[in-house]
């Protein structure tokens, strides 16, 4: 079927049934409504990392063995002197016992100094002795806080559960995905304010409380989300005032603004339908969808405003304005859909959420863009004061036209092509620069001065096992009692001894670095003694008193693990050690023992960044490929979709020149901007080449062509190119950073697709595009 032919059926049927369609909108948008009223909050843990990746496979099969990286810790400090007073063991104690009763925490992983998974052990005459570090008759009197302080040196956890300078002590427990009570998936913002509560009662002059986990953090973003809400109701208000003073209408700005958000309350509604929520990761897409339905109505409502002052009433003008961007408007907001949906190669469930849930707003908004608003404009009149206002921006821009239409002559067009191949030069040469992962300290989706990160800072400064840890399991395969075979034991020493030694590790535990301690033991302590014996039945004795509790071992010894804390987690820090890791055990498994990666936060940071990386050039060559055959088939032309496309590849280049230059590291958060940043780009080329070729059609040479599709297009396109760019930018003043990177980056990528699309295109067409070469249209 031709597209003419599809155009005018189309036509008909709307039209013809429009106040049936409007009833059917109606009854959809009252439904959807109420079904939006149960829209809840949905975060996880598993949603954020990806769990199809090699490393995840070994994170979730030894998890209930050695426990993941969902835990919290809260840190108890004390603000004048050390700890040692009975005042802060109170606390301590109370905090312990609160963090113990949180809904989700898993209670046998809960440590502290309380906790009897503390221990000491001491060398004395008749061999060894040990116990809790803090005793069940403990009452703080001085005696009792002076034990406790000896205890505390003979059990090894100053720097890990006691502050270096003796000023603070840790609470940490892991937390489940399912709540054992409930038996329901765990609600992260409820335990985030539970630890508030924690914080408010506890925090005084005289000690201070440090909370840092993924639940923490969720609670965090979801406390900055919310300002979202305030960002939308600023972008929605300059929008309105910028629409208003485009079609001087009161009535076209609010038909437009109605059906932009139309979209968005219907997405909201279908969610829950299908078992989604929102996720404060991605609680953004409603606004993008507002943004995008924003730009493709205005499209819709300049189409019919310029048939309104030809004379034409609003029925006329609607269906004129709906043949006229039938075919483009649908291939743009097709295109957006694709920038959306390609994002779901990165297999990570909260990118493939953000993913489905855009596609499914993208869907709905062809129905409200390409059906509701026509049959909205076709109800309106345009008053003549309004019409000589919405007037105002052709008057103005016809200069600009003029100029920009010589564009299309040979001798100008070369200046602006050898200018976008420098700029493309440079671009690529800072591209170099371009890091996966995080750049900073803390949680990167908020600020560095935020509180969780400060949070962070202050416990990284006061313990040495800081809060970053790389876990790499050492799994034996048919050897009966690995723990006491020194050559496999001596292999994992050797493997820490390597390790510590690498840049950016702060310290390295594992089950020899234990055991060498228990073997001086044996020996009054002498410390030539802490080494590994050769012979099994010492190194047994050895390994007998380290229990499974201290995450080192299984049961059976068949897995051990190591735990690597590492200085930071910047994205080339963890790539370096994870490398070593890899070259590591690249040279040293065999049949007896594998080093497997990788548990721990670091671990799941290491997978998601090389998730992100994998799927960064495949996303890109979807998207483009999308993109070209979509063009291929609309203006069945080559030359055309070079000049559609081109600017597109020369400003993604830009973006991640423009990330280079900032440090905004290419990571989850970030990834998809460009992808989105393409597709919806598109839509200036597309909704400009449409008027182009069909000037070229009519027998128009370039020049004239391309001032006629500036003069029917160029004020819509740079209108609404703006009014995104505003609208996404106000996101940068955002408490939430990667909101703030995301509006930065999309407000950037919206605006110099538009001067592509209006410079960069014309010159490519004056030397593409020609009479002799330009194809048929539908």
């Amino acid at each position: 079927m031709r597209l003419s032919t599809l155009r005018e059926l189309a036509s008909g049927f709307i039209f013809t049934h429009r106040r049936t369609l409007l009833a059917l909108f109606a009854v959809m948008t009252a439904l959807l409504g109420y079904s939006a009223t149960s829209l809840r909050v949905d975060a996880g843990f598993n949603k954020m990392i990806p769990l199809e990746h090699e490393y995840m496979q070994t994170f979730t099969h030894y998890r209930e063995t050695f426990g993941g990286a969902n835990r919290i810790i809260v840190a108890l400090t004390q603000q004048h002197g050390d700890i040692f007073n009975a005042t802060f063991f109170k606390k301590l104690k109370q905090v312990t016992d609160e963090v113990f009763f949180i809904p989700g925490v898993d209670r046998a992983t809960v440590t502290s100094l309380f906790t009897p998974n503390v221990r000491y052990i001491e060398v004395i005459e008749e061999g060894f002795s040990g116990g809790n570090v803090i005793p069940a008759d403990f009452d703080g009197s001085p005696e009792d806080l002076e034990r406790v302080r000896k205890n505390i040196l003979k059990s090894g956890e100053v720097g890990r559960l006691i502050a270096n300078n003796f000023q603070g002590a840790l609470v940490r427990a892991e937390l489940l995905e399912i709540d054992p009570i409930s038996g329901k998936r765990l609600d992260y913002q409820a335990v985030a304010k539970q630890l508030e509560a924690i914080r408010a009662k506890h925090n005084t002059e005289d000690t201070g409380i440090h909370i840092i986990g993924f639940a923490k953090a969720v609670g965090d973003i979801a406390d900055g989300a919310r300002g979202v809400i305030a960002f939308f109701l600023i972008a929605f208000a300059i929008t309105a005032a910028l629409l208003f003073w485009y079609t001087g209408s009161l009535r076209l700005t609010g038909v437009v603004l109605a059906c932009a958000l139309v979209p968005v309350f219907w997405l909201l509604g279908v969610l829950p339908l299908v078992g989604y929520g929102i996720d404060p990761m991605s609680i953004l897409v409603p606004f993008l969808i507002f943004s995008i339905g924003v730009s493709h109505a205005v499209q819709m409502a300049n189409a019919w405003r310029l048939e309104t002052t030809r004379g034409s009433d609003g029925l006329a003008a609607a269906r004129r304005a709906f043949s006229v961007l039938f075919v483009p408007g649908s291939i743009a907001l097709i295109t957006d859909a694709l920038g959306f949906l390609v994002i779901m190669h990165i297999k990570i469930e909260i990118v493939r959420e953000l993913g489905v849930t855009a596609g499914v707003g993208l869907f709905l908004m062809i129905l409200t863009n390409m059906i509701l608003l026509p049959i909205a404009l076709s109800y309106l009149r345009q008053a003549a004061r309004a019409k000589k206002a919405s007037s105002s921006p052709e008057l103005w821009g016809e200069h600009l036209w003029r100029g920009l239409a010589r564009l299309a002559e040979r001798r100008y067009a070369i200046v602006v092509i050898v200018a976008a191949l420098l700029l493309g030069a440079a671009a690529t040469w800072k591209v170099k620069d371009l890091k996966t992962g995080d750049l900073g300290k803390g949680v990167p989706e908020l600020r560095d001065g935020s509180r969780y990160n400060r949070d962070v800072e202050a416990i990284t400064d006061n313990f040495s096992i800081g809060v970053d840890v790389l876990s790499i399991i050492v799994q034996s395969h048919n050897v009966s009692g690995a723990c006491t075979n020194y050559a496999i034991m001596n292999t994992i020493d050797r493997f820490t001894w390597h390790m510590r030694n690498v840049e950016g590790v702060h310290s390295v535990v594992a089950l020899t670095t234990l055991a060498k301690i228990v073997n001086a033991g044996w020996n009054e302590g002498n410390l030539k003694w802490r080494v590994l014996s050769r012979n099994s039945d010492v190194l047994a004795q050895s390994v007998t008193p380290i229990d499974t509790g201290t995450g080192l071992l299984n049961t059976d010894c068949s897995a051990m693990q190591i735990a690597i804390f590492t200085e930071d987690h910047q994205g080339e820090t963890i790539a370096d050690i994870t490398q070593e890791v890899k070259d590591f055990a690249r040279e040293h498994n065999s049949d007896q023992l594998k080093f497997l990666l990788a548990g721990g936060n670091v671990g799941v940071m290491v997978a998601t960044n090389e998730a992100v990386d994998a799927a960064q050039v495949t996303m890109l060559i979807s998207i483009f490929a999308a993109i070209i055959l979509l063009c291929l088939i609309t203006f069945r032309s080559w030359r055309a979709t070079a000049c559609i496309v081109t600017p597109l590849v020369l400003v993604s280049l830009m973006c991640q020149a423009l990330m280079a230059l900032l440090g905004i590291g290419l990571k989850v958060s970030t990834l998809p901007v460009i992808a989105l940043g393409v597709g919806i780009g598109v839509d200036y080329g597309i909704y400009l080449f449409e008027r182009l070729q069909y000037n070229l059609d009519r027998g128009s040479d370039l020049v004239n062509a391309f001032h006629d599709a500036l003069s029917q297009r160029g004020t819509a396109i740079m209108f609404t190119a703006l009014t995104m760019s505003v609208g996404v930018g106000t996101w940068t003043f955002s408490a939430l950073k990667f909101q703030a990177d995301m509006g930065l980056l999309l407000a950037f990528m919206f605006l110099v697709n538009m001067f592509g699309a209006v410079l960069l295109l014309p010159s490519l067409a004056a030397y593409l595009v020609k009479p002799a070469n330009r194809s048929e249209r539908n």
